[in-house]
């Protein structure tokens, strides 16, 4: 196990992660979260999984897989526009619904500011969040990340467009 808390672990993405990635990122009620419009098929997951051991500093990303005690995957955290000159990284997090108000999502976010912080040796890391999302809003402010600013209509959604909430912890 890569990290770990009481309830939860991150580990590397495995080759038998395919249809547990596949079920997620088709998953049509997060797509706005990450300006998805198509679904990915097999084949293109099959390769992202491939090189999903290509080091941070090269693909300029990681994503871990967020799993239970049952060793069972329930969502995914990501690190992204990885910037080594400033120092800094994008943070995304998504647990499945069903997995959801468990506290695996606050886990994985500490385990992965920990990693930032002290193996990266990151200064700061920073999120977007739809300001109607008041479950994440609450998880990044619960882990001392610093509201500093609005985006207003930044995401247009079928219900209409969204304002979105910029976080960043500067370490």
């Amino acid at each position: 196990m890569f990290l770990r808390a009481a309830n939860t672990y991150l580990r590397a993405l495995e080759p038998t992660d395919l249809e547990f990635l596949y079920a997620l990122e088709n998953d049509t009620s997060v797509w706005h979260i990450g300006d998805t419009l198509t679904p990915y098929s097999k084949a293109v997951l099959e390769t992202y999984l491939e090189n999903a051991t290509l080091d941070i500093y090269t693909v300029k990303q990681l994503r871990l897989a967020i799993c239970n005690m049952q060793q069972q995957a329930v969502g995914a955290i990501d690190l992204f526009d990885f910037e080594p000159l400033h120092s800094r990284a994008g943070v995304g997090v998504v647990v499945t619904a069903a997995h959801r108000g468990h506290g695996h999502a606050s886990d994985a976010l500490q385990l992965l500011l920990g990693y930032c912080q002290h193996t990266l040796q990151l200064h700061q890391v920073y999120c977007t969040v739809t300001a109607t999302n008041l479950a994440s809003i609450n998880l990044f402010q619960k882990a001392e990340f610093d509201k500093v600013g609005i985006r207003k209509d930044w995401i247009r959604t079928p219900d209409g467009w969204q304002d979105v909430v910029e976080f960043q912890r500067v370490f």
